[in-house]
């Protein structure tokens, strides 16, 4: 009897976590499927309906098609392409490399430099701005896009994430690898690189969605527009139309998040399995 009671109450709790859950989750939404609400709705490029509805009274496509023929929305689509995908490579690259060193590396003034790179994580990009302008005009790179692909070499986060994964996996795969006579570079690409398939997805998940929406730091270094990025463009856009052509604003904005749901999408799974490794320690 009371092995009954026990577990219906455990399945009342799960429903009512589910119910709680599900109410938080529809009010985070709600934003989302309003802004893609919007962008099928016609007349909303003539005074934006209130209150909010959530359908249209009219779906229309007129708005994404005129989105998918814009020339100046295609070629910062592209230039955010490039910038991301280099951005990166580059940065998921050089924090594997680094987090292997700090957790599996011997060397003198380990610890110190990995309190240096955490330390980075409290400085906000505000305070670089003039550091790094100032670098980049030096070497003529304003206006191209190295500003943008070169800072995330050292990241702080990402560093730390890996460091802290490569910590769950055992040193015995080190120790048996230098063994057989394998050096540091070959155990990283031979032993541990293949296992961090989970945390590299995370990694890349994290870097896209900061470099795909950056805003402040392109702002700076990018005055052509031929140049900008779907945030600049986007931005520009609605400083041009001010509150007119509400639709097609929204509908812009929609489609500059298509990328990173269509990654997360693909990638949530090993998102997922980097998670439940988290609370592994590897012996």
């Amino acid at each position: 009897m009371n092995s009954m009671s026990h577990k219906k109450a455990e399945k009342i709790s799960m429903y009512f976590k589910f119910f709680i859950l599900l109410i938080f989750g529809s009010l985070l939404m709600a934003p989302f499927v309003w802004m893609v609400s919007v962008g099928f709705d016609r007349t909303a490029n003539i005074t934006m309906p209130f209150p909010p509805r959530l359908i249209p009274e009219e779906p229309s496509g007129f708005n994404y098609g005129i989105v998918f023929e814009n020339g100046r929305l295609i070629q910062s689509y592209i230039n955010s392409a490039i910038v991301t995908i280099s951005s990166v490579l580059i940065g998921v690259s050089s924090s594997l490399l680094a987090g292997y060193a700090f957790s599996k590396g011997r060397f003198k003034g380990k610890k110190a430099m990995f309190i240096i790179v955490l330390c980075t994580l409290m400085i906000p990009m505000e305070p670089r701005l003039i550091p790094l302008y100032k670098l980049f005009n030096s070497v003529d790179m304003l206006n191209t896009f190295w500003p943008l692909i070169l800072p995330p070499i050292i990241n702080g986060m990402l560093i730390f994430l890996c460091k802290q994964f490569f910590d769950q996996l055992p040193d015995t795969l080190r120790e048996a690898a230098q063994i057989d006579g394998a050096g540091e570079f070959k155990i990283f690409f031979r032993v541990y690189f293949p296992l961090s398939g989970p945390i590299a997805a995370t990694m890349v998940i994290l870097a896209f969605i900061w470099s795909w929406n950056d805003f402040l730091w392109p702002l700076v270094v990018l005055n052509n527009q031929e140049l900008h990025t779907v945030p600049l463009y986007l931005a520009s856009f609605s400083l041009e139309n001010g509150t007119s052509l509400g639709g097609l604003t929204m509908a812009l904005a929609t489609v500059s998040i298509l990328p990173i749901i269509v990654l997360y999408l693909f990638l949530q799974r090993y998102i997922i399995q980097s998670i439940a490794l988290s609370g592994v320690k590897g012996e």
